[in-house]
C-alpha cells in the first residue's frame, strides 16, 4: 500500500503488456472468447516486422488447432493481450477461426447398454 505523495510501483508485466499491445484497447470478449479455436491460415507467411510475441504465435498455431486460452497460457501472456494479437492476425487474413465445440449432452443410459450389449455380441 502506497502513502499519500508516494507514487505506486509499476510492476514489469504491465509495462510488458502494453508494449506488446502497443497501449491499444483489448478486444471484447465475444470477438474471441477462451474456448475459440485458432489456426494458421494455409499459405500465408509470416508479417514483416513480426514481434516476437506473434511469432511464438506462428509456431504455436502451425501445428493445428488450440484455444485461445492455451496459446495465452503457452506464451505466459494475459489473455487479453493475447486476444488481441490474434484478433490482429485474423483480421490481417493470417489465422482461422472456429468455434469451440459444445459441450457434450448427457446420453441415455439405457442407449448406452444396448450399444455396449450390441457390440459384446458381435465382437465377443
Amino acid at each position: 500500500m502506497t502513502m499519500p505523495g508516494e507514487e505506486a510501483p509499476v510492476s514489469s508485466e504491465l509495462v510488458r503488456s502494453y508494449v506488446i499491445t502497443g497501449g491499444r484497447r483489448l478486444p471484447s470478449a465475444e470477438d474471441l472468447s477462451l474456448h475459440t479455436l485458432v489456426t494458421l491460415a494455409p499459405d500465408r507467411e509470416l508479417p514483416l516486422g513480426a514481434g516476437p510475441e506473434v511469432r511464438a504465435i506462428w509456431e504455436l498455431c502451425g501445428g493445428g488447432y488450440l484455444a485461445v486460452a492455451e496459446v495465452a497460457a503457452h506464451l505466459g501472456l494475459p489473455v487479453g493481450v493475447a486476444r488481441l494479437l490474434l484478433s490482429d492476425l485474423a483480421e490481417q487474413g493470417h489465422l482461422l477461426r472456429r468455434a469451440a465445440p459444445p459441450p457434450a449432452q448427457a446420453v441415455d443410459r439405457d442407449l448406452i447398454e444396448k450399444v455396449l450389449y450390441g457390440l459384446q455380441t458381435r465382437f465377443a
